[in-house]
């Protein structure tokens, strides 16, 4: 082996000149540039264990040797052949490792120099000679013996365009690897570019690169060449890419302190401008703050809290990007109005006539605002209670609201909850997030100015939740009288009191709302309105609104009842006036645009006008049916719109007594026509209805208008009817209509929205109307005007259902049902044995 810059043992005598010969003591190795050949080459060898380090054929190595065995080993050895056999351990803590806590291959090394420091360690330079496997052990003490096989490298020849490929591409990482690391020094990158053999060049650069102990044994357990290779070229570029992106990283941090002391040379010659010139710095800011501080009415606890975060907004640097997040904050805090109030208007007569004016009907709401106004005005302190407006869309459930602010005045805000998933939007986000913005009641109470508003909720049927959290168990300390007074918003993080603030709440739906969150609110049920109060909402209220808006006055059109009513019925179906509104905008836009073309209109608008101009009808009014038809009743419907009636038709054929139904029900309605067939079956022989119908005939019940989706249980008595008329062929009364549950003994149960049924009912033409008895107090809330020429029938039975709806008389065509001769034998009832 030649003695130039390549080889392995003029490694060694680097390191060794590197050693300061005062502090060690120096024990020669005689002729240890020699080589150990095959055939020298011991079939059993000593085993050193190393931590964190793999010893690599070729590659000279300095190891600190500290445990007994492995001093009484290195000893030993170089007293005598100097050849050990070093493998890498499994786990770098094992002080006392097994054979099993070893990697099964190593490299045989040979000892080129033993040194013994002064504080008693022992470090041995060594050089790997030739990889081998373990094959089974000999000996564990006084040190690990082992028998191994020694594993020969697999190089292909070195002048194959492959190899001259591979070799030159690992330099050329080398390279660059030391270009990256300024630690590492100019000889070793002569050193890389000297070694001509292959196999010591991934040798010398395997042991060299920075991985893991485990990557680095996997290289030594690679017999291929070009396989270990390839796999030490991909280490390689993969540590330079971490290389570079560390130098990018030092290279910014660098360029980013320059930058930072430059701006602060620039802060420093503004802020001499700014003096000379007299503009306000960041002190006299703050100082801005803390004068509008001793202004605010606010707690102790608040107020502590203030002079906290001003402090900290001192100490920050104006150009600090903390600096307008606390700016904000503080802001905030100073926008509040903490104690402000408005002084509340007690005239409870003017309060009545504000809310007249304003809104038609709502005797309950008008009433329950008037309670709530005489208790706070006898006893000045009442907790704000929290009123939830609960009807169809277009009763004027928001716009109460904004007639209550004016009735008390109080200041009005609206904030609509539809389509609210966030539980940020109602608490605020920690104002240590960025983008952190307080919740919407804090910003609602900050826009108003004072801490007793009236704030309007509305749909908070509507509100979703995702895995943003569920704004509506949020709402729960809001709106709950014995907890927000101390209601906290995330952002603020101090108490805030919200129990003066009156809430009032709307809803479509009540079905939507958390249990816990509707039990804290007072329900008012605003039901439809009546074709006379949308008459007279129409000609107080939005008629003049809408002149107003499209730039007319009530001088120069105006419009009769009839055509009102032709509007009302033809044009619009609703429980609200939110349509008719729209439809008069229409008729007022199309008189506008006749005067505003100098064309001749009516000075009045009649029913025929309204036809010109909306052109046809758009709805149909349902009317009662006649009853010459057996099978066909009418029934009352409660939809999200007001009141319906609901026709319900039953027919015979010839068949094997299958049911039909049609009308797309839902399943509650079809549990209904089957409780209503199962008691007819079973109170056949008292109608008088021969048993073997059922078993010869397919009864077919149907709901018109089969588009139009139907659920509930409220159509069980005109099932029931309806089928009990088709099997007996008996009329139905006149102009008769009915709702109400039916149950498998026969009983009728009482159903909800019964005002809504009562006007539909009258807009149809109906003069009789079957209930179930406990309805009554639902009807004895209805005013005496809505109940005019109407009839009421209470029931408990279905029996008192058929005493007034069916007639004994019989259809004027009757259906001719045969009954076959043959009797059909009943099955013998089964006996079951115990």
């Amino acid at each position: 082996m030649s003695h130039d810059s390549s080889s392995p043992v003029a490694f060694a005598r680097v390191l060794l000149a590197a050693a300061d010969p005062a502090e060690v003591v120096t024990i020669t190795v005689p002729d240890a540039d020699q080589p150990i050949s095959a055939d020298e080459a011991p079939a059993s060898l000593p085993l050193l264990p190393v931590r964190n380090t793999v010893l690599f054929p070729g590659v000279v190595l300095p190891v600190t040797v500290t445990r007994k065995k492995s001093i009484r080993l290195v000893r030993k050895a170089y007293r005598g052949n100097k050849i050990v056999g070093v493998v890498a351990q499994k786990n770098g803590q094992s002080d006392d490792p097994s054979l099993q806590d070893l990697y099964q291959v190593g490299t045989m090394a040979k000892i080129l120099k033993l040194l013994v420091l002064p504080d008693g360690n022992t470090t041995i330079i060594i050089q790997g000679q030739s990889r081998f496997q373990i094959e089974e052990q000999l000996q564990e003490t006084p040190y690990l013996t082992a028998r191994v096989q020694y594993l020969a490298d697999s190089f292909p020849n070195k002048s194959t365009k492959e190899v001259k490929a591979l070799v030159a591409s690992l330099k050329d990482a080398a390279t660059k690897m030391m270009k990256l690391n300024p630690e590492v020094p100019q000889e070793a990158q002569v050193a890389v570019d000297n070694i001509d053999s292959p196999s010591f060049l991934t040798h010398f650069l395997s042991s060299n690169i920075n991985v893991e102990v485990g990557v680095k044994q996997q290289l030594l357990e690679t017999s291929d060449g070009v396989q270990r290779g390839t796999q030490l070229l991909e280490l390689m570029l993969k540590e330079i890419q971490l290389l570079e992106i560390k130098r990018e990283i030092q290279t910014k941090v660098h360029t980013d302190i320059d930058q930072q002391q430059r701006d602060y040379f620039l802060r420093q010659q503004i802020k001499v401008l700014q003096d000379e010139l007299g503009f306000d710095g960041p002190d006299q800011e703050v100082e801005k703050l803390r004068q509008r501080a001793k202004t605010k009415q606010w707690s102790e606890a608040v107020a502590k809290h203030f002079t906290k975060e001003i402090d900290k907004l001192s100490r920050i640097n104006p150009q600090a990007a903390e600096y307008p997040v606390s700016l904000n904050y503080v802001e905030f805090l100073l926008d509040l109005p903490w104690a402000e109030y408005t002084k509340d208007n007690f005239n409870l007569k003017r309060t009545q006539r504000i809310l007249d004016q304003d809104h038609y009907g709502m005797e309950k709401v008008k009433a329950r605002i008037i309670e709530y106004l005489a208790v706070l005005k006898l006893k000045n302190d009442l907790k704000a209670p929290i009123l939830c407006l609960y009807g169809p869309p277009g009763v004027g459930k928001t716009s109460l609201g904004r007639s209550v602010a004016a009735a008390l005045g109080r200041k009005y805000v609206r904030m609509s909850l539809g389509g609210v998933r966030d539980e940020a939007e109602i608490r605020g986000h920690r104002k240590t997030y960025v983008g952190a913005m307080p919740g919407r009641i804090i910003s609602q109470i900050k826009k108003a100015g004072v801490s007793n508003p009236v704030i309007v909720l509305d749909e908070i049927d509507k509100l979703a939740s995702d895995f943003r959290g569920d704004p509506q168990s949020a709402l729960l300390e809001v709106l709950d009288p014995e907890q927000n007074a101390t209601f906290t918003d995330n952002y603020l993080e101090v108490e805030y009191d919200l129990s003066k603030v009156l809430f009032i709440a709307t809803a479509n739906s009540l079905d939507t709302i958390h249990p816990a969150l509707r039990d804290r609110m007072e329900i008012i049920d605003l039901t439809g309105y009546t074709l006379e109060e949308k008459t007279q909402i129409a000609k107080k209220h939005l008629w003049p609104k809408l002149l107003h808006e499209h730039g007319l006055g009530l001088k120069d059109v105006s419009i009769s009842t009839p055509a009102l009513q032709r509007v009302i019925d033809d044009y619009t179906r609703e429980s609200g006036v939110r349509s008719l509104e729209r439809k008069l905008g229409g008729v007022v836009r199309n008189v506008a645009k006749s005067k505003a073309m100098k064309e001749a209109y009516p000075a009045t608008l009649e029913p025929k006008d309204i036809t010109r101009i909306l052109g046809a009808a758009i709805f149909d009014r349902d009317q009662y049916q006649d009853n010459e038809t057996a099978g066909v009743v009418t029934g009352l419907a409660w939809t999200s719109v007001g009141g319906d009636i609901l026709f319900i038709e039953s027919l015979l054929s010839r068949g094997r007594g299958k049911l039909t139904l049609s009308g797309q029900l839902g399943d509650v309605m079809k549990e209904s026509a089957v409780t209503a067939l199962s008691y007819l079956r079973s109170r056949a022989e008292g109608l008088d209805i021969d048993y073997r119908l059922f078993d010869q005939y397919d009864l077919h019940i149907h709901f018109p208008e089969g588009a139009v989706p139907k659920d509930g249980p409220s159509a069980g008595i005109a099932i029931f009817t309806s089928i009990a008329s088709v099997f007996t062929q008996r009329k139905i009364r006149s102009h008769l209509a009915m709702t109400g549950e039916i149950t498998l003994r026969g009983k009728v149960l009482p159903v909800g929205g019964i005002k809504e049924k009562i006007l539909a009912a009258k807009r149809a033409g109906v003069r009789d109307i079957i209930l179930c008895h406990k309805n009554r107090k639902d009807i004895d809330e209805i005013p005496a005007e809505y109940l005019k020429d109407l009839t009421i029938h209470y029931a408990d039975r279905v029996d008192d259902v058929l005493r007034v709806a069916l007639l004994a008389e019989k259809v004027a065509h009757p259906m001719k049902l045969v009954v076959r001769d043959e009797v059909l034998p009943l099955p013998a009832p089964s006996v079951e044995v115990q």
